[in-house]
């Protein structure tokens, strides 16, 4: 078994030393920041859903350092089975190649492999490389890290691209591009390919996505179950535990309110829901409220039913998109939504410092005159609760300032919103 090992790490180390770059469009993430200082040993998380981009960034950077310095290995390959003695034997088998030569070790989807963590540790202590390990399971985040790695690591979360990377990409600009952005998302391959087929690769993806990272990994038995879960939440922006799980029993399905929690933390680990509490000072109330869902790209909302109906709701996905990176980049930074107790909703409560620092609304409008008075009323009712007088309406393409009493609210299209929140996210 050992030699067989062996021999497929070397054939696989072969393959990597001879073949050609691929090509490679630049992200704005960057992983070279964690390397620049020679006193820092951390090992280097890059996680996020699967197809984002993950693995190019991994390419980006082997290019960037010198292919002769880096090694990059997938642990999904079939070649290699699922067990510690690969990693075992890897470290031996690089040392025929590399020698004592501290090299950038690079390793996707190392959670494919039992043990991984304290094998990473160990061979992390030993200074004899830069360890970046990739993955598309949020064990490998800061947030779940093993025990045995924490303080070790320090984690990148990879996004579908944003929408700036998306028309730099396209090398086009204007509404229909934007557009296209909100109906068929920000994965890498998608981007790049002929709309007719947008659509086809997209649904392989999420396939994929269900088979490979939600019913293998976690062995679900009522895999229908989990299915018309997914499909609960995306038709609604709301759901609880318990109103999911009578909602699947009364579709005749045998599953209890433990059960759903399970599976919404199996979809929440491996990237595609992102959930959004309601913005109150208790925490239990907090629990309690109906969480507010969002996804990792808006091809995953648009697909759900007609494309116009839905727009607005894309328009919030790809907002949400952003301040969910920015809540990543800052720590100081955190975002929820409220509701008062008519109903009426802010769709985002931006807080910086733990201080209410920006209220903001998002709604498919092109001009004053279609403005929604509820969303008005409802920014003033939260200005005048939590003291914040920083008011922001984000529409389709309407530019102005609308004067309310004593408050102003600031409207600003979609695309200016994303150059005003771009330093944030990617500085």
């Amino acid at each position: 078994m050992a030699s067989n090992i062996k021999q497929n790490l070397r054939i696989l180390i072969e393959e990597w030393q001879k073949r050609p770059p691929p090509l490679i469009k630049p992200r704005e993430l960057k992983i070279d920041k964690w390397f620049r200082d020679e006193g820092i040993n951390k090992i280097v998380s890059v996680v996020g859903f699967r197809r984002c981009g993950k693995t190019f960034l991994l390419l980006d950077f082997a290019q960037r350092k010198g292919k002769d310095n880096c090694l990059y290995l997938n642990l999904e390959d079939e070649r290699l089975p699922k067990t510690t003695e690969v990693l075992t034997e890897l470290t031996n088998v690089i040392k025929e190649y590399y020698g004592a030569k501290k090299i950038f070790l690079l390793l996707d989807e190392i959670q494919e492999i039992p043990l991984w963590s304290r094998w990473a540790r160990r061979v992390n202590e030993t200074g004899l490389y830069n360890l970046v390990l990739s993955g598309s399971s949020s064990k490998l985040s800061s947030a779940e890290i093993p025990t045995e790695l924490r303080g070790r690591t320090v984690t990148e979360t990879v996004f579908p691209l944003s929408y700036f990377e998306f028309r730099d990409w396209r090398g086009l600009d204007g509404p229909l591009l934007l557009r296209e952005y909100l109906a068929y998302g920000g994965f890498p391959e998608i981007v790049l390919a002929d709309v007719g087929k947008k659509a086809l690769l997209l649904d392989e993806y999420f396939q994929t996505f269900l088979t490979r990272d939600i019913f293998e990994r976690y062995k679900i038995r009522q895999q229908q179950a989990m299915g018309d879960l997914i499909r609960l939440l995306i038709a609604s922006p709301y759901y609880t535990f318990g109103k999911l799980g009578t909602t699947l029993k009364t579709a005749g399905y045998e599953i209890g309110k433990g059960t759903v929690a399970k599976y919404l933390s199996y979809l929440t680990s491996s990237f595609f829901l992102r959930p959004l509490e309601i913005h109150t000072a208790k925490v239990k109330s907090r629990i309690q409220h109906p969480k507010k869902s969002y996804f990792t790209d808006t091809f995953f909302l648009s697909r759900a039913g007609n494309f116009s109906e839905n727009f607005g709701r894309l328009m919030e996905e790809a907002v949400a998109g952003y301040y969910f990176r920015q809540r990543l980049s800052d720590p100081n930074f955190d975002f929820y939504y409220c509701k008062d107790v008519a109903g009426r909703e802010v769709d985002f409560v931006l807080r910086k410092s733990q201080r209410v620092e920006k209220l903001v609304q998002v709604s498919c409008i092109h001009s004053a005159m279609e403005i929604n008075e509820r969303e008005l009323v409802a920014l003033e009712r939260a200005s005048d609760e939590l003291g914040c007088h920083n008011l922001s309406l984000i529409t389709w393409d309407y530019d102005g300032v609308i004067k309310r009493k004593n408050k102003e609210i600031r409207c600003l299209p979609l695309i200016g919103f994303f150059d005003s929140v771009r330093n944030d996210v990617f500085s």
